[in-house]
C-alpha cells in the first residue's frame, strides 16, 4: 500500500535492496547502499518553493499546509472544508490521513469511511484505509481494500493469517548487536530453530527471510509474484510464520516474505538470514541503542511507555505508508521541518537531501565526485554535500558527509521532507520509538 499505487512485493527502498537492476555486477552490500541512498532521495523534497504554494483542487490552503508538514493545522482546514461541503472526498480522505499519521485510528476510520461512502473506489481512501487496518492487525479488513486497489497478492497473503497476528509473549528483550558496520545485526530464532543472523532496517516493511531459512522453517507460500532482479527476474513468496523469537520476546502468527534471490552466502555486509522491517518494530516499544550497541524491545504497556529516557524531550513521531517514519528536525538553520528517519540498513552518509534544498541553504555540494547509483531500476547520480549541522531534537551531527540528489519527483508521502537521516547519524545516541503515543526520544549515550 504505497501512496495510491497497489503495492507489489515490497517497498521501493526494500526492492532496491534485493532487485537493483543494471549490470548485474553489484554485490548485495552495494545494492543495500543504494537502497539507503535512494530511500532518502524518494523522501527528500525541496525545503521551500512548492510547499508554500496553494495546490489545485479542493481546499488549496489545507493542501499547502499538509504539504508543508503542518499536519494539525491542515487537519483543521480540511474540517472547515467538510463543514461547507460534506461531499468533498479529497478533504475527507486527507483528514483521515492526518489522523493516521499519528495512529489515531478511530479518528482516521471516521473520515476515511466518510470518503469511501462518497467514492467507494477512490484509490487514496482505499490505500489509507488498508494501511489503517494493517496497523491495527485487522488484516482481513485491510485485504478488502487491497483488492479494490488491484493488489491481489497482498490481499491473499493477509487473508491467510488466521487468528490474531503478531501475538506477543514476554515483556522485555535486550539483544546485543553482532556488529555495528556496515549494518547492525542481531540474532533471532525462527520457529524455535537455532539462532540466525538478522539485519534490521526501518525502510523495509515486513519480516523477510532467506530462502534457506524459509525452507528450514517449513514455510508454505500462500501467495507469490515475479519481481525484477538484476538483468532478469525472481519469484517472491509470502506466508505465515508460527514463531519469531528475539531474546525473551516472542512474536507468533506473523506475515513473512522470502525470495529465491536471497541466499545465505557471505557478502561484504556479512552473512545474514533475513531482514527485520518496521511492521515488527511498531508492535513494540523499540529502543535502537546505537551507543550501547543493542536493540531493546519492550511490551508497550502504559508503565513501560511512561518511563521516558532521562533528559530526553519527546519529539513527534509520524508514520506513513505503514513503514516510513518521520519526526521534526532541522538542517543549517532551516527551523523545524519534517525529517525522514531511516534506522538500521547500510549507509555511509548522515543525511540525504535534494540539490534544491542544499542550494537554498547554501550547503556545499561536491559536483566533482558524483556517486553513480540506481533509483527505481534506472541509473541516477547523487553528489556529496556537507551541511554545517543536521539536528534531531538535541542530537546533532556537524560537517558530516551527506548526499544531495537532483531528483525532483514529488514525495511519495504527499508532504515535503527536506532531508532524511541515516545510520551514521544515530551512533552517539539511543532512540526510543513509542508507536502508542507517537513520540520519539533521542538521548546521548547508552540506554539505561
Amino acid at each position: 500500500m504505497r501512496n495510491g499505487e497497489p503495492r507489489t512485493a515490497c517497498s521501493d527502498s526494500e526492492r532496491r535492496a534485493d532487485t537493483v537492476a543494471g549490470s548485474g555486477k553489484w554485490d548485495r552490500r552495494s545494492a543495500l547502499r543504494a537502497a539507503a541512498v535512494m530511500a532518502g532521495v524518494a523522501a527528500a523534497a525541496p525545503l521551500l518553493g512548492r510547499s508554500a504554494t496553494a495546490q489545485p483542487g479542493p481546499g488549496p490552503d489545507a493542501d499547502a499546509l499538509f504539504k508543508a508538514g503542518r499536519f494539525e493545522q491542515a487537519g483543521r482546514a480540511y474540517e472547515e472544508i467538510l463543514k461547507k461541503d460534506p461531499t468533498n472526498v479529497h478533504a475527507a480522505s486527507q483528514r483521515g490521513y492526518v489522523a493516521l499519521l499519528s495512529n489515531r485510528f478511530a479518528e482516521a476510520e471516521k473520515y476515511l469511511k466518510m470518503a469511501l461512502g462518497l467514492a467507494p473506489g477512490d484509490p487514496s481512501a482505499n490505500r489509507l484505509m488498508a494501511d489503517c487496518y494493517l496497523r491495527q492487525d485487522k488484516l482481513s479488513l485491510s485485504a478488502h481494500h487491497l483488492r479494490v486497489l488491484g493488489d491481489d497478492v497482498d490481499a491473499t497473503w493477509f487473508e491467510a493469517v488466521h487468528g490474531e497476528p503478531y501475538q506477543l509473549h514476554g515483556d522485555t528483550a535486550r539483544l546485543p548487536w553482532l556488529q555495528m558496520d556496515p549494518t547492525p545485526m542481531i540474532e533471532a530464532s525462527v520457529n524455535g530453530g537455532a539462532p540466525k543472523r538478522f539485519m534490521f532496517y526501518t525502510g523495509a516493511p515486513w519480516l523477510g527471510l532467506s530462502m534457506q531459512v524459509a525452507e528450514e522453517a517449513g514455510l508454505t507460500a500462500v501467495a507469490k509474484q515475479k519481481i525484477d532482479y538484476l538483468d532478469g527476474y525472481a519469484w517472491q513468496y509470502f506466508g505465515v510464520l508460527e514463531s519469531f523469537k528475539l531474546g525473551d520476546i516472542e512474536l507468533r502468527n506473523i506475515p513473512v516474505g522470502w525470495s529465491e534471490a536471497e541466499t545465505n552466502a557471505a557478502d561484504p555486509g556479512g552473512a545474514h538470514d533475513g531482514l527485520i522491517g518496521s511492521w515488527v518494530f511498531w508492535h513494540l516499544l523499540t529502543t535502537f541503542d546505537y551507543a550501547g550497541r543493542s536493540l531493546i524491545l519492550r511490551r508497550p504497556t502504559p508503565e513501560a511507555i511512561g518511563k521516558a529516557p532521562a533528559g530526553a524531550e519527546p519529539l513527534p513521531l509520524w508514520l506513513a505508508g505503514g513503514q516510513e517514519m518521520y519526526s521534526l528536525g532541522s538542517i543549517d538553520g532551516s527551523g523545524p521541518r519534517v525529517t525522514g528517519l531511516s534506522i538500521g540498513g547500510i549507509s555511509e552518509n548522515v543525511a540525504v537531501m535534494s540539490v534544491e534544498t542544499a542550494k537554498q541553504l547554501r550547503i556545499r555540494i561536491d559536483y566533482d565526485r558524483p556517486l553513480e547509483t540506481y533509483a527505481h531500476s534506472h541509473p541516477t547520480v547523487v553528489y556529496p554535500c556537507f551541511p554545517d549541522e543536521v539536528r534531531l531534537g538535541d542530537a546533532a551531527a556537524r560537517g558530516f558527509y551527506s548526499v544531495a540528489s537532483p531528483d525532483s519527483r514529488p514525495p511519495r508521502s504527499g508532504f515535503d521532507v527536506p532531508f532524511t537521516l541515516f545510520h551514521p547519524f544515530y551512533k552517539p545516541y539511543n532512540l526510543t520509538l513509542d508507536f502508542t503515543g507517537m513520540k520519539m526520544y533521542v538521548a546521548r549515550g547508552k540506554a539505561g
